[in-house]
């Protein structure tokens, strides 16, 4: 079987995958990315479709507490392409970019496509070759091995860039399935779990004519942190923006408290309910003084059970624990924790274990929401990566 040579393998071709892939090419080395898909970052393609929110406009500091335990590790890497960086990086590709009311940074056009029209061009015009239905299997000796169309294929690299995703949404790439491999070759991976995932609740049948219904403005709190946003009831339980960041707790099924009128403090709230009820219904009466909605007010008679108007209805309105079953399903999820563990990585994220590789993106053991966290993740680790791999080259040849 013939051996191909190349001086770089990337493997993946989502965003990590892709920014290691310009970094080095633009350093003047040799770069051969392969995809496992029929195309490349399929996933990227997918978020774009609610607008790509690619990075969020704010402090560096807070930025980085959006990455909980993995702020520390991963501060290198987001301080070297963070919110700015992002910014510029989507110029120039020839894209503007504009900024939400929440900080939120966009493509003007909301889609992804566009921009990833442009990044492929500049990486061909950078001469990268771009491999696709390439699935890795492995190592074999010092060579790399596919299942291609054309069958079996070896290619022999002197610096690799792994960038395979996590294990969530199979169906555009991220299946996970290099664990085994990486595992038989010793490397150390942290299981994974779900995240940016819905949560799963056994709703009595009251609740199915909400079913679909958008719940807005409010805060969730689990854990000490406290969320905003909004969520949306489903047959299976919560999901949306407000939802996802609470992953983390619900794997630990902490108590998660529910505030329907985060804009009202409690002594507000009271003062409202102190006025007389007449003949209304609990339910209407909470519409007129409170302006709750329907699907607030059954998730409320859900979670807090028959409403005693002599009962402190104040501290529920405003703390009301949810009863969950846990999260979602991994493959339901938008991202995962888990992946290669932070130890098994030097601080260029070089596998320890394999001098010359390197890894980047959801497949290395972080986790972050989204809102522009989880794609300047990627983007961020992938960067650093090809950074690293193309001092290692460097160093390489120096040292021969």
């Amino acid at each position: 079987m013939k051996i191909e040579s190349t001086e770089v393998l990337v493997i993946g071709a989502g965003p990590a995958g892709l920014m290691a892939a310009e970094v080095l090419s633009a350093s003047g080395h040799q770069v051969v990315v392969a995809e496992a898909k029929p195309s490349p970052a399929r996933k990227f393609l997918m978020a774009g479709k609610s607008g790509l929110n690619i990075t969020k406009a704010e402090p560096i500091e807070e930025f980085l507490a959006a990455y909980g335990d993995a702020a520390e590790w991963l501060e290198p890497a987001l301080r070297a392409f963070g919110p700015p960086e992002v910014e510029a990086w989507v110029r120039s590709l020839g894209r503007d970019v504009f900024v939400g009311t929440t900080g939120r940074v966009f493509p003007v056009e909301m889609k992804a496509s566009p921009l990833l029209r442009a990044w492929l061009s500049r990486l061909a015009q950078n001469g990268v070759q771009l491999r696709t239905r390439w699935r890795w299997k492995g190592w074999q000796e010092d060579t790399s091995l596919f299942d291609t169309p054309d069958g079996v294929q070896r290619v022999r690299a002197s610096a690799t860039v792994l960038a395979m995703g996590g294990a969530s949404w199979a169906r555009l790439g991220s299946d996970g399935n290099w664990t085994s491999a990486l595992g038989r070759a010793g490397v150390r991976l942290d299981p994974f779990a779900p995240s940016n995932v819905g949560l799963s609740v056994n709703w009595s049948q009251h609740m199915a004519k909400h079913f679909g219904a958008p719940v807005k403005n409010v805060a969730l709190t689990a854990g000490g942190r406290t969320h905003r946003g909004e969520f949306v009831i489903t047959g299976h339980g919560l999901e949306g923006g407000a939802i996802y960041p609470l992953s983390p707790a619900a794997r630990q099924n902490m108590e998660i408290k529910l505030d329907l009128l985060p804009d009202l403090p409690i002594e507000r709230v009271r003062e409202r309910l102190a006025r007389s009820r007449g003949k209304q219904s609990i339910s209407n009466y909470l519409r007129k003084v409170l302006r709750l909605d329907s699907a607030k007010i059954a998730l409320l008679h859900e979670f807090g059970g028959p409403i005693n108007p002599d009962d402190d209805l104040a501290r529920a309105l405003k703390a009301l624990p949810i009863r969950y079953e846990g999260t979602r399903p991994m493959d339901e999820a938008i991202s995962v924790a888990g992946g290669v563990q932070r130890e098994a990585l030097d601080e260029g994220f070089m596998l320890r274990s394999h001098p010359g590789v390197f890894c980047c993106g959801e497949m290395t053991s972080w986790e972050a929401p989204t809102g522009g966290y989880l794609l300047t993740g990627c983007l961020a680790t992938g960067r650093w990566a090809g950074l690293h791999a193309s001092e290692w080259l460097r160093s390489e040849v120096i040292d021969s």
